[in-house]
């Protein structure tokens, strides 16, 4: 906008401010009637009061978080299947929790991948991975991946090893007849990355500072490298003193070899990881549950809005997912 575009108007009403432009070297009035009658010099805006005040907070995200623990377990929370897809408040309801929680149930959901693929679309389009966009697994090592096996995993966030990693998922078991076991589990990283900057803020500076990078090579075809290193805790500073914790990204099964000039540095990662290890270790930190049929759920991996749950592979074979 040229410097000679100045404020000429200013009009405050009830739902919000009305502001007129004038060309102060050409000396007339900003409106849309000039617009619509063909000239582009012209102007008049209109902002709303919620929308100004929305840009004058530091917050873009103003829901309240909720740090928990193995007692979630109580009271998950949970919308149901038939909310979301009857209205478009249902899926609010439904986003605002797994913002708040980092994770969410649908109860109801029929059993089938068309039904859930519906359920998922209510957000957003399904983003396309190396694994496709919408699939359906089990473990036989179809693709060379933990996932595709009976092995346990350490708690962990997927696809650490792309550069904008993985949001929202969504896992649904729609079936579980032959075999035992198969519970996931659940650690919230938030309430994990608040722990270990209380009992060693040395540790938690650590992870916030040096940086690491993911990698996937185990199928032939398909190689990821992250573009850049980033620090397992992923801080911004949001105007409010001490910068504020906005991605946890852990995954140490995919993640790449350390590369640091200071020996000091290596040994100070690895001494911070160990903690956090042992944080994300915690019987109280660790939420169980065993995943059925028609209650699919839906959880914050990697998010803009709150990159919060750490997310488990189940150690038993489940039949479909």
């Amino acid at each position: 906008i040229p410097e000679s575009i100045q404020p000429k108007e200013v009009e405050q009403g009830d739902y919000g401010v009305t502001i007129a432009c004038m060309d102060v070297n050409k000396g007339f009035k900003a409106r849309f009637r000039a617009y619509s009658k063909g000239s582009h010099d012209s102007h008049t805006s209109f902002y709303s009061w919620d929308w100004l005040q929305a840009r004058v907070q530091s917050n873009q995200f103003p829901v309240e978080l909720s740090y928990w623990d193995a007692n979630v377990t109580k009271d998950p929370p949970t919308v149901s299947f038939a909310a979301i897809m009857s209205s478009d408040e249902g899926v609010r309801d439904w986003t605002s929790r797994i913002r708040k929680w980092g994770f969410c149930y649908v109860d109801g959901c029929p059993v089938s991948g068309e039904a859930t693929q519906k359920l998922i679309e209510r957000i957003a389009f399904i983003r396309p991975t190396h694994y496709g966009a919408f699939w359906q697994f089990t473990a036989d090592l179809a693709k060379k991946d933990s996932a595709y096996t009976q092995l346990a995993l350490a708690a962990h966030t997927d696809t650490t090893y792309f550069t904008d990693p993985a949001g929202l998922q969504t896992f649904h078991l729609l079936s579980h007849t032959d075999g035992e076991g198969g519970s996931s589990l659940l650690v919230d990283g938030f309430k994990a990355a608040e722990t270990l900057r209380q009992e060693s803020p040395e540790a938690y500076d650590t992870l916030c500072r040096i940086k690491i990078r993911g990698h996937a090579s185990g199928n032939e075809t398909v190689k990821f490298l992250t573009d850049s290193a980033y620090p397992v805790l992923r801080t911004e500073d949001i105007g409010k003193g001490e910068p504020s914790l906005r991605q946890v990204r852990w995954n140490n099964d995919d993640r790449a070899a350390l590369v640091a000039t200071d020996a000091e540095e290596i040994t100070n990662f690895y001494k911070a990881a160990r903690k956090w290890v042992e944080i994300l270790k915690r019987p109280q930190m660790e939420y169980w549950e065993q995943l059925r049929p028609g209650r699919p759920l839906t959880n914050m991996d990697d998010f803009i809005s709150r990159w919060k749950t750490l997310n488990f592979s189940p150690e038993d074979i489940s039949n479909s997912v």
